[in-house]
Order: structure tokens, then sequence, then C-alpha cells
């Protein structure tokens, strides 16, 4: 089940709110005497988190959890970065398990969220690897303020009523997130009369950027002087990642490139 993104937390004594964790969605299936960790795209995350499956091997046959994986840093929140290097990370990944969607066979999909949640805080043993998922008792308002006091990325809003519909968004859990930052590559740029035209931009995935795309036109021409002098001193000849060489705008103007 997904959440829905949306640009207001939903009110009311129905619905119940958790932080939005910055990780992996994780399913854990214990079957056969065997923990499998699942990935969003069904891979298999064993050889990546052994730590984590053992840690989960007390599980009876037949139960199902699903939750996040989240690799916490020094400050305590939670840091995707981190989480991407997990070879070095191992002390600081928690797999936090917010469902229960079958225990001993029994399908529990169509049970309430809140009976759901009940069973897991029975059924799980929280360890340095594993932990639930906590709720929060305060109101749409105060869950906002806290997480905007402490830095978090957002909320999730979840209907104590609402049965597990797998892969779909219903709107019965819904999303609300309050840093909507993102670290960019600077690759190039196209010249302007005050400096900078438009600036390429790309952001990381794995160790190769993704496909360049124009930063905010209007954002380069107000302020393209300033950006030409903050950055006149890294220029380079060659393009920081693959992807950014011989790229060119929409209207054929060549990118010329900045250092990394």
């Amino acid at each position: 089940m997904e959440c829905l993104p949306v640009t207001k937390i939903p009110e009311g004594p129905e619905w119940t709110y958790e932080i939005k964790l910055d990780g992996y969605r994780l399913e854990v299936v214990r079957t056969g005497g065997e923990t499998t960790l699942y990935s969003r795209r069904r891979n298999v995350l064993n050889r990546k988190f052994q730590y984590i499956a053992k840690a989960l091997d007390y599980l009876p046959d037949d139960t199902v959890l699903d939750g996040e994986l989240v690799a916490l840093g020094p400050d305590g929140k939670p840091n995707f970065n981190l989480l991407q290097n997990f070879r070095s990370a191992e002390s600081h990944i928690t797999y936090y398990a917010f469902d229960v969607l079958m225990h001993k066979g029994r399908d529990l999909t169509q049970v309430s969220l809140s009976e759901r949640r009940a069973l897991l805080r029975t059924v799980l043993k929280p360890s340095d690897h594993v932990a639930p998922s906590e709720v929060s008792d305060r109101t749409a308002t105060e869950m906002l303020e806290f997480i905007k006091t402490h830095g978090l990325e957002g909320v999730v809003a979840k209907r104590s009523d609402s049965v597990y519909q797998p892969g779909l968004r219903t709107g019965l859990w819904t999303k609300h997130r309050i840093n909507l930052g993102q670290e960019f590559v600077i690759g190039g740029y196209t010249p302007g009369t005050h400096g900078f035209d438009a600036l390429i931009v790309g952001f990381y995935r794995g160790r190769e950027s993704s496909t360049p795309r124009a930063f905010v036109r209007v954002l380069c021409r107000r302020h393209g002087g300033r950006f030409s002098r903050r950055l006149s001193t890294s220029k380079r000849r060659s393009a920081p990642s693959q992807i950014f060489r011989n790229s060119r705008m929409a209207g054929g103007e060549p990118v010329l490139p900045l250092r990394r």
C-alpha cells in the first residue's frame, strides 16, 4: 500500500501520524524457516543486509512485515546518503516495521490498521537493528510543528480503520513533505548577457549523475552576474560526468563545463 502525496495533512480522530522516514521500503517474509528481505521492486536484499534478516529470524513461519530500512546519522535523523553507503554503515541502519500483513499464515490485509498495529507490537522484538515505527499521539498541527522544529522530512498520516491494499494509493494513507530540498551537481552552463543564461544540473544516482536538466532560467537571468562571479574560478575543460559531455540545450546552444 502506497502513501498519496498531499499538500495538507488530513485531520480528525480517525487519523494517526508517523514521522516520514527517508529510506528503503522493505517487506520481510518469513517462510520455510527462512527470512527474505524484498525491496519495493521485489529485489532480494539479503546479501546487502544480512544482519537485518538475522535480527528477524525469530519470526514465526508464514509471517509478513512491511516497513522502512533507515540509516540514522550522528544527529539521530534519517540520512539517505548514509544508507546508500550501507557497507560501512551497518551500526547506523535499522528496520522500522510499521505493519504486519500476515501472521502464522493468517491474512491480515482486510483487518483494520489499528488491529494490525496492536498485533505488530506483540510480534516485534526491538533490537539494535529492528524497531517499530512509532505512532504519535499529537494532533496534525502539533505533528507539523514537531517535524519543522526537528528538521525532519515530513509526516505520514494513516486512517486507523484502513485495510491494506497492496500497491494502491487510496488516500487512506498519505504523506506530506516539509523538506523539499535536493542536492544537485552543476555540470555546465549556457552563456548569456549577464554571465549565465541557464545552468545544467543533475542529481546523483549511485556514482553517476542523472540526465542533465536545465535549471530555472528566470533565476539565472535575474542573478546571472552574481552566479558568474562566484563560479568564475570553477571553470574546467571537461565536464564532471560523462552524461554532461557534449550536452546541448533545446535550442542547440553548447553547454560549457564547470569544475565539479
